[in-house]
């Protein structure tokens, strides 16, 4: 006697009809247009996942870039310095104080340069 899998199919069915959920006309309501929009949709869901960190990360060097250029100086410059000085602070940090408290960024560098123009002229 043949066992058919109705049960196992219909909840298959469901799982993805349920994740296609607002996608609009066929791929919505057909099982095979819908997985296919799933499986897409996650796929691009995991690759953007690791793309947003990227994007994240130029934003702040784009943020300390033009703080940086208001100061005079190249982003390259702003990050070799705060390196020779041992601060240690990330870019998402320093992105930040930027964006939102320039005078405390203008003040860090400021000190940076002080302190390593004083180990210059030593």
């Amino acid at each position: 006697m043949r066992i058919k899998g109705g049960q196992h199919t219909k909840q298959r069915h469901k799982k993805y009809l349920k994740l296609a959920k607002g996608f609009r006309g066929g791929r919505r309501v057909l099982y095979r247009s819908a997985r296919e929009g799933v499986e897409k949709g996650l796929t691009f869901a995991f690759r953007d996942r690791k793309d947003r960190k990227r994007q994240m990360r130029s934003l702040w060097i784009t943020r300390i870039s033009a703080a940086s250029k208001a100061l005079g100086s190249s982003y390259s410059v702003v990050i070799n310095l705060l390196k020779k000085a041992d601060i240690n602070i990330d870019r998402k940090a320093l992105s930040n104080m930027a964006a939102t408290d320039p005078q405390a960024f203008n003040l860090l560098i400021g000190k940076v340069k002080d302190q390593m123009a004083g180990q210059v002229g030593a």
